[in-house]
């Protein structure tokens, strides 16, 4: 008689980049995986990886060739992850499960960026025919193999099942220090540490964090680059002296990912050419969307990101290389002014404080919005769990995000960052050079509008009387729009008949 091959833990359709490395660290963890891909190459490549990788003999990835097969070889009730493209895709997957024979208490599991409102029609849609969950990831192709930040939402009694696997493949932080426990090797052992995945709330709420994750990760980006900017064209810096000081940045308050990641950008060399690859690369940014979603919810939701808005219209403009070229032959700006070697260190300093600073101001926009849209959708959100599941793992992780935590911790209720004593006080102490390196850029010529947007957000916010109030004039003058006035309770409406003789004020009922 033959012995009946085990039945796999979790199905997996989808071994693109971000896919194949999930699968390999479900694997990795202990789940035997049942494989699909349109592309059975895919297939053939992870199954051949795994066999590299792995010590046991018996095989933890299985090849399925149609979703029938799939669903052939897994315990039931099922547990199918997707990790296809947003979209179409999505509901092309959900559709063929569903004629292959999928149940009511089977668990689909979206991991792509879908947009958060499609995951809020996609639970509705699939309703009665299996349970619609999802969980949006954040860490790129090295953070899904050895440990992502996962945000999941949706039904809780999916994410009853699904909680020890996020908990077991996720980025792990030291309780006792917050610090990532970093894996990048399949030599290392599995880290030990509170998990960065932790249940978000319903159906839509994660990949809305997730989307506003990628914002103030447009914002953060910017103003690294905006840094390097100032560095090299006024402060005539090489790529590899910047490199130098961002690795000293590294080390205090702007200790991040992408500071790391832009300091070893910066030293490395073109193969083919011995330059600076920084001075080889087009500049011209690319997005994927994720950045234009949030800024665009952020006007829905009538929550001032400007900073990161700003950083999803400087990548527009990059693109615009033709025009730029044309445009720096015609468009005159300042002299640039010849620095000695202690305004260089000045400047430095004043462009650390900056973005600092700018940094605080991008965190508190967004989480700010994310505060402002759960009212909207009725999500009761963790603002601090939050902030702990991106302190490892994802692409912003960083040493500030305990401080985020702790403000939080603080205060659960807490309306904007910039109210915290902690963040307060911090932008108390740095903002005369945060100004200083503002004024330096633009006396230069060089844009830096995430310093500015930013510092415009933080003198607007401790504003007590904004010139809003000579704009309702100007609305009410043409379209009649109506006006508060300070001196009367709030919601109380008037009008300036302001074609009449006189100009009489009248009430609105």
């Amino acid at each position: 008689m033959t012995e009946q091959t085990p039945l796999c833990d979790i199905g997996f359709i989808g071994l693109g980049v971000m896919g194949k490395n999930i699968a390999l660290n479900l694997a990795d963890n202990g789940y035997k995986i049942a494989a699909f891909d349109l592309d059975h190459q895919k297939v053939d490549e992870i199954i051949a990886q795994d066999k590299i990788e792995r010590k046991e003999q018996d095989p933890r990835i299985v090849a399925c060739s149609s979703y029938t097969e799939l669903l052939s070889k897994l315990t039931a009730p099922h547990l199918i992850i997707l990790s296809v493209p947003a979209g179409a895709p999505v509901d092309d997957v959900c559709h063929k499960l569903i004629d292959a024979g999928i149940c009511a208490d089977d668990i689909i599991v979206d991991t792509g960026n879908s947009l958060w409102t499609d995951t809020i029609e996609r639970e509705k849609q699939y309703h009665g025919k299996f349970i619609f969950f999802t969980t949006a990831v954040s860490g790129g192709e090295v953070g899904a193999r050895f440990g992502p930040s996962l945000m999941p939402s949706g039904d809780p009694y999916a994410w009853a099942r699904i909680e020890p696997i996020w908990h077991a493949i996720s980025a792990k932080v030291c309780p006792e220090t917050g610090k990532a426990l970093e894996r990048t090797s399949i030599d290392q052992p599995l880290p030990q540490g509170e998990p960065c995945a932790t249940y978000i709330g319903p159906a839509g709420s994660g990949h809305y964090v997730k989307m506003v994750h990628n914002g103030i990760e447009y914002a953060d980006m910017q103003l690294i680059c905006e840094a390097y900017h100032v560095m090299r064209e006024s402060l005539s810096m090489t790529p590899k002296q910047i490199a130098s000081v961002f690795k000293t940045w590294n080390k205090g308050v702007l200790n991040s990912y992408l500071m790391e990641i832009s300091a070893e950008v910066l030293e490395q060399d073109d193969p083919e050419t011995g330059k600076p690859l920084v001075d080889i690369i087009l500049d011209k940014a690319g997005q994927k969307g994720t950045g234009l979603w949030t800024a665009v919810s952020a006007l829905e939701v009538g929550s001032p990101a400007a900073t990161i808005a700003q950083s999803v219209f400087a990548r527009s403009l990059s693109t615009l290389k033709h025009a730029r070229i044309r445009a720096a032959k015609l468009l005159e700006g300042p002299e640039p002014q010849v620095v000695s070697e202690e305004q260089r260190l000045q400047s430095i300093e004043q462009l650390h404080d900056a973005l600092y600073c700018s940094k605080i101001v991008a965190y508190a926009q967004g989480f700010q919005l994310i505060k402002l849209a759960a009212r909207q959708q009725k999500w009761p959100l963790d603002f601090g769990g939050i902030a702990k599941i991106w302190r490892a793992g994802c692409i912003i992780r960083a040493a500030f995000l305990q401080k985020i935590t702790d403000a939080y911790d603080r205060d659960d209720e807490l309306g904007n960052l910039l109210l915290d004593s902690y963040f307060s006080g911090e932008v108390a102490k740095y903002q005369h050079n945060w100004r200083q390196a503002i004024a330096s850029a633009t006396l230069n010529g060089i844009p830096c509008g995430g310093f500015s947007s930013a510092l415009a957000y933080y003198d607007s916010y401790r504003t007590e009387t904004l010139p809003a109030n000579l704009l309702q004039g100007q609305r009410d003058y043409f379209g009649a729009h109506t006006f508060e006035r300070i001196d009367q309770p709030a919601g109380k409406k008037f009008h300036v008949k302001w074609s009449e003789p006189g100009r009489p004020l009248v009430k609105i009922d």
